[in-house]
């Protein structure tokens, strides 16, 4: 019964996070808001809106092995997997600004969740505690790295760079209608995906960052994936590679900021090493993109392989 759950959990999240967006979008284009502002904020935040539901419903419930793991967990997966298929698919286009200034955040994000988590080996505390002290500094990141965006945004726009994306629209009564409904399934799958995963991890003497890190973290980062193999088939390399980017960055500040700002997270110490092997898959990825501003076909089938090895690895120390 844990499964069916999981599985229409999963459903409620991803069709959830996909209404979301669509109504969002449509209302914020209607009230002429332009497309940049759109695609940076709200599409940015929809397709990380299942790992926000799933760990702040974790936070609240006290799950928090599940809350660090999903998001550790989602972060790799996106930098190997997702990057690495959609450069599969076709080459990866890298533009200087994503080198010179994004990517750079995500990667000092990474780093600051392990200084500010680490308690014990940093800060000489018994436990590895992230406070609602270190969910305020990361929420303030996030909105200084929301700033540069708008920013980026309207600066492009004045400069007339803005290239208008065709976004449906809705009446207005519809589009809150989306966005109402998305909401309700985002919570629900992501309070119904916390529950039925904790089960599994009992009933197979799982610990919960295991689970968080696995079946939970693939589960929610099927939007990055879906959207950025969408956006590579056609040919958008700022999209495929900016999605990963712009979710990892709000997976870190955001969703850990705001999931410890709700509740004081204990980290288990063995969750640093997914911690450290995040920060590694930060730096190759960000080695692979700015050696020649391109991500190539060899190096994401390497990408991928590389996750293939981690998960390997992984799931062998449940027999352990």
């Amino acid at each position: 019964m844990s499964y069916i759950i999981l599985v229409i959990g999963f459903i409620l999240l991803i069709k959830g996070a996909d209404w979301f967006v669509d109504g969002a979008s449509s209302i914020a284009k209607s009230l002429k808001i332009p497309s940049l502002i759109i695609g940076l904020t709200i599409v940015a935040f929809g397709t990380s809106a299942p790992e926000a539901s799933v760990s702040i419903t974790g936070a609240f419930a006290g799950a928090n092995d599940i809350t660090v793991g999903n998001v550790v967990g989602s972060n790799i997966f996106n930098l190997l997997v997702v990057v690495g298929v959609a450069a599969f698919i076709c080459p990866l286009n890298v533009k200087r600004s994503i080198i010179a200034k994004e990517f750079p955040f995500a990667i000092m994000g990474a780093f600051v969740l392990i200084v500010l988590g680490y308690d014990s080996k940093y800060h000489n505390y018994p436990d590895n505690v992230l406070t609602r002290a270190d969910g305020i500094m990361l929420l303030v990141l996030f909105g200084i790295f929301m700033y540069y965006l708008i920013e980026l945004a309207l600066t492009s726009r004045k400069n007339g760079m803005d290239e208008e994306e065709e976004i449906k629209t809705y009446s207005m009564p519809k589009s809150i209608g989306l966005c109402l409904v998305g909401i309700v399934g985002i919570v629900l799958g992501g309070d119904w995906v916390v529950d039925a995963a904790s089960d599994i991890a009992i009933t197979f003497g799982m610990s919960q960052s295991m689970v968080g890190l696995t079946i939970v973290a693939v589960g929610t980062s099927l939007p990055e994936l879906v959207t950025s193999i969408v956006a590579a088939r056609k040919g958008e390399s700022d999209i495929a590679l900016g999605n990963v980017i712009g979710s990892n960055i709000f997976n870190i500040f955001f969703v850990l900021g705001i999931s410890s700002f709700i509740h004081e997270i204990t980290i288990n110490n063995a969750v640093f090493f997914d911690m450290f092997i995040m920060l590694a898959a930060s730096f190759i990825t960000y080695g692979f993109a700015a050696s020649k501003r391109k991500i190539n076909k060899p190096e994401g089938a390497f990408l991928v392989l590389l996750y293939v090895a981690y998960m390997a690895f992984v799931l062998s120390l449940i027999h352990i």
